[in-house]
């Protein structure tokens, strides 16, 4: 595979990093308000998914001429995990304890069985 530092190859991630970033509030940022109503939870929910979208296809697309489709769903894995722990300790204010860091990084160990040859 020959993708060292291409646009194709640098793109994906960042592309994905800030996708995540929107998901991961989209998903759980309504957690620090148990009060809202679900109804409006939902569409305040759906609304900043959109934004998701338009990153993470672009992403997919362009890294799919570089990476396999395994290899860009393992990235946005990894990369959601990374997010979602930021997203835990510094929006959510919950600790990240040695079980959370073991099997974040026993999932990343796994993943990078798909970046080998």
């Amino acid at each position: 595979m020959n993708f060292a530092f291409s646009p194709a190859a640098i793109w994906p991630i960042a592309l994905l990093l800030c996708s995540n970033v929107f998901m991961t509030f989209a998903w759980y940022g309504h957690l620090k308000y148990g009060n809202a109503p679900l109804w409006l939870v939902i569409i305040v929910s759906w609304g900043i998914a959109f934004f998701e979208y338009c990153l993470a296809i672009p992403a997919n697309r362009i890294g799919h001429t570089v990476y396999s489709t395994a290899q860009l769903k393992t990235m946005q894995e990894v990369i959601t995990l990374l997010v979602f722990s930021a997203f835990s300790v510094f929006w959510l204010k919950e600790q990240l304890t040695w079980n959370h860091a073991i099997g974040f990084a026993l999932i990343a160990i796994g993943a990078s069985f798909i970046f080998k040859g």
